[in-house]
């Protein structure tokens, strides 16, 4: 599944959110399925079990402390949010690594270069609310 298709899914309630405008809130809904397709690779071997619970619950958390942070208006409130989605985004990429011995390599390799993506959109997010919050 590409991004594209994917955003053609999205309920039109989410799409119409003013969080959907920041770029990293898609792109962490977007990861979060792929993860949920991935937890297929994980789930057929005992030793991806450990794995799957793990990155879900953080893929999950990325989108999660997104809106939170956005429900709770701009400025350092909403940086501290997204640092905590920078934290998650982070664990993600590392709980790719620990599991990546049951995934194909190219599967790996468009996980983290999503991962590093949200992450580079969401540093650059902080950096402009704590300037906006400290003028």
């Amino acid at each position: 599944m590409n991004y594209k298709e994917w955003e053609e899914g999205v309920a039109p309630e989410i799409k119409a959110g003013p969080v959907w405008k920041f770029f990293a809130y898609p792109k962490s809904l977007f990861l979060y399925d792929l993860v949920w397709a991935d937890c297929d690779y994980w789930q057929k071997d005992r030793r991806g079990w450990v794995v799957m619970k793990q990155i879900i619950r953080s893929a999950g958390s990325i989108s999660a402390n997104i809106e939170e942070g956005f429900g709770r208006g701009l400025g350092r409130d909403y940086a501290r949010f997204l640092k905590i989605a920078v934290g998650s985004a982070r664990e993600t990429q590392g709980w790719y690594w620990r599991g990546r011995k049951l995934l194909p390599l190219e599967v790996y390799q468009r996980r983290t270069a999503l991962l590093n993506e949200i992450i580079a959109l969401l540093v650059t997010e902080i950096e402009r609310q704590t300037r906006q919050a400290n003028r």
